[in-house]
């Protein structure tokens, strides 16, 4: 009885925390929200429509991938779970500022009561922005091929896709070496605990060890033991791979589509770069969802490629705007559902 008065008041606590950030959220974008009210009654709406299929298209994709990496990891879900458990990550991921470590901590609550370990979930996640940034490097290439195509690649913008390409590839190839091997894992995440334990001791004196690191320690062998078992069926991750490459078409597409709406036809290689840069930043961007910094830099890259900033920026924060009036509220729905009720079952 006592732990399901503090189950139910912990939820309560977490159902304010998130309506708050919510607010909060809203409040920060206020001016780009009526700004962006203005520019669309004068933009088709036919286009912008796209956008609806296009995201459900995403997160569709999205879905379909954790469900192949779980299979492959012996956990069995449906896709419509798995579809309404990306859209609720991207309610997550988008609201609380924590550069993307929101995720990891929710997929692995979220799953808690579905027997899927810590380890087995914090693997996932990192196998999904693998995933992304791996389908990314064929987008990258095929988007300087289309600006060159059309006299538009600039020294600036080969040097920003050959950096992003290379450090996707390297920051991919160093995640996949520090959890093949046991021992380097536990050692890294170790030290890396104690870390952040000195620093919190700082504010919380009486606490030398906030993080267990014995904990920690297990999760991160279960993580191990996961990426072995992913390791022996690396050919199964070919489809994954396809769903991945499909969730980064359809939200390239969504870009192209609002460009349409207000009249311009904008080369699609300067969409891909551009596309790219923002959402690297936004990842490594403590604002939710990268507030500010999306934008900024989606036009700057967009200036680099011959698209106006008088142009680029009104669309950037359109399709920003539209895309979270569309899969906000969405998300929402499913995580206040999943944060109140029993998760439905999960085998075929």
């Amino acid at each position: 009885m006592v732990d399901k008065i503090k189950r139910s008041r912990w939820k309560i606590l977490l159902t304010l925390v998130t309506f708050g950030a919510l607010v909060l959220t809203g409040y920060a974008l206020r001016e780009q929200i009526f700004q962006t009210l203005k520019n669309l009654q004068t933009a088709n709406p036919w286009p912008i429509l796209l956008v609806i299929p296009l995201s459900a298209l995403n997160h569709f994709s999205q879905g379909k991938m954790y469900q192949s990496v779980f299979r492959i990891l012996g956990s069995r879900f449906r896709t419509r779970s798995m579809m309404r458990l990306s859209l609720e990550m991207n309610f997550v991921n988008n609201v609380f500022p924590t550069a993307g470590v929101s995720g990891f901590s929710y997929l692995s609550i979220r799953l808690k009561n579905e027997d899927v370990s810590v380890g087995k979930a914090t693997l996932v996640q990192i196998m999904r922005f693998a995933l992304l940034f791996v389908s990314f490097q064929v987008l990258l290439a095929l988007g300087l091929l289309l600006l060159s195509f059309s006299g538009q690649v600039s020294a600036f913008v080969m040097m920003i896709a050959g950096s992003l390409a290379t450090l996707l590839l390297i920051g991919t190839l160093i995640v996949l070496f520090v959890i093949s091997n046991e021992s380097r894992l536990n050692a890294f995440f170790t030290g890396l605990t104690r870390f952040l334990n000195r620093v919190i001791k700082i504010v919380r004196p009486r606490h030398p060890e906030t993080i267990n690191i014995s904990r920690v320690q297990r999760v991160f062998r279960e993580l191990h033991e996961n990426y072995r078992l992913l390791r022996l069926h690396v050919m199964d991750l070919i489809p994954p791979l396809r769903f991945a490459l499909l969730a980064n078409i359809s939200e390239i597409a969504a870009v192209f589509a609002v460009f349409v709406a207000f009249g311009q036809f904008v080369n699609p290689g300067a969409i891909i770069i551009a596309y790219a840069v923002a959402n690297f930043a936004g990842i490594m961007s403590i604002l939710p969802g990268g507030i500010g910094i999306y934008e900024g830099l989606m036009t700057a890259v967009f200036a680099a490629a011959g698209v106006p900033a008088g142009l680029s920026l009104p669309v950037v924060i359109a399709f920003r705007m539209v895309s979270m009036a569309i899969q906000l509220p969405t998300g929402y729905y499913f995580y206040q559902r999943a944060l109140h009720y029993e998760p439905p079952p999960r085998v075929f």
